[in-house]
């Protein structure tokens, strides 16, 4: 079987853990290839995720490495041996790879917090707000292509839907941006505070009148793994989704959600706040 031309990011994640297991037990590339009575090729491919693992081999390497964290270990054997579709397979060929990548990370995560400045999460976009932002950013797009993202973008709340914790933070400008127009903002609003009603789904707000906050280019998701050691950040660039999860990173972003927590307002505040703004429109 040919090594897979795109693995997915959960599949170069599940790779990745299996390389700083290696690694941090001193085996070489070489001495697990002998171990495993295979290639340093092939090793080289299961850690770039290019080729998968059974559950006997990893388990097997979780041995040889000494890795005594048996809930790492029974995480990262049912990442090999999952073989289930996502709804998000679909939309493969339609929409981009690292979109994709995002909805499989959103719906195994056992958490989510995400913070915004200038955007509304996009798991809280009403459609008729994303129907808008997509036609502002590629007015050329066929109409085939902009229904693709919407309904992309609306499937992608099941994560939120499954009752997993999802916790914002949104900057006030985002409240404020008139994507659509003034009856697609009121009903963007309205659709945030409906979202509160859900026990597991938390919206605060940081005003224009916080004092200290200078995090507006600081834009992200912390997804939460089944174990901290798979924990994930996702932050948006010029070419798509990006992420990161090397530890020494997830301690800094970590942190710094800390810091923009501290500014926030409390729920109740922050409710009182886009309900002040929608009346406004």
């Amino acid at each position: 079987m040919p090594p897979r031309a795109n693995p997915t990011a959960r599949q170069v994640r599940l790779g990745a853990e299996l390389r700083k297991l290696r690694e941090a037990a001193g085996v070489s590339n070489r001495g697990a290839a002998e171990f495993l009575n295979t290639s340093p090729t092939q090793v080289s491919h299961i850690e770039a995720g290019r080729f998968g693992i059974s559950e006997d081999r990893l388990r097997r390497l979780a041995g040889l490495y000494a890795c005594d964290d048996t809930q790492l270990v029974d995480v990262l054997a049912e990442m090999a041996t999952d073989r289930s579709q996502g709804w998000w397979d679909e939309y493969r060929g339609v929409i981009r790879p690292r979109a994709l990548d995002l909805a499989e990370l959103e719906h195994h995560a056992s958490y989510v917090r995400a913070f915004e400045v200038v955007h509304i999460p996009g798991v809280l976009q009403t459609e008729e707000h994303v129907r808008a932002a997509s036609a502002f950013v590629g007015p050329g797009r066929p109409k085939s292509e902009h229904d693709a993202r919407v309904s992309f973008r609306i499937q992608r709340r099941e994560g939120m839907e499954s009752g997993k914790p999802y916790d914002v933070i949104i900057h006030e400008a985002a409240l404020r941006m008139r994507v659509g127009g003034p009856e697609v903002t009121r009903a963007q609003l309205d659709h945030l505070l409906q979202a509160t009603e859900r026990p597991n789904v938390t919206i605060r707000v940081i005003p224009f009148a916080a004092d200290g906050f200078a995090g507006s280019g600081l834009p992200m998701q912390y997804l939460g793994g089944a174990v901290p050691q798979l924990d994930t950040v996702q932050i948006d660039t010029q070419h798509g989704a990006e992420f990161i999860d090397a530890t020494a990173q997830l301690n800094r972003y970590r942190a710094l959600l800390e810091r923009v927590d501290t500014t926030a307002l409390p729920q109740d505040a922050s409710l009182d706040l886009v309900r002040r703004i929608a009346q406004e429109l």
